[in-house]
This record gives structure tokens, C-alpha cells and sequence, in this order.
């Protein structure tokens, strides 16, 4: 599991982005890749998946 800062979450159209602590990379994130829910400032924690452009951050919970 990765832990980053949730930097930008749009509900409305479902996606976001997570800046990841170490390296400081930015992930995108899909509201299906949820398991709770997020807010911009959030600390999460989430694992990375190939997407149609590259890697997605899924399975992300709030710490």
C-alpha cells in the first residue's frame, strides 16, 4: 500500500487526484476505485493499477 495526500476530488464528476508521499507523483483516482469516502487534504492509503493511462490509484481508504 502507497499513502499520499488527496490533492483534488471533483464528486460531482467522479475523480480526483492523489499526490503520493515519497516520490511526490501525482495518481488519478476514480470514484469507482473508492472504498471510502474522499476529501481534497485527505491522508490516504492505496495500492496502484494500470488504467487506460497509466497507473490509477484504486482501492483507496482514509487513514
Amino acid at each position: 500500500m502507497e499513502n499520499g495526500t488527496v490533492k483534488f476530488f471533483n464528486e460531482a464528476k467522479g475523480y480526483g487526484f492523489i499526490t503520493e508521499d515519497n516520490s511526490k507523483k501525482e495518481y488519478f483516482v476514480h470514484v469507482s476505485g473508492l472504498v471510502d469516502e474522499i476529501r481534497e487534504g485527505d491522508t490516504v492509503e492505496f495500492e496502484l493499477a494500470e488504467g487506460k493511462k497509466g497507473l490509477n490509484a484504486v482501492k483507496v481508504s482514509v487513514i
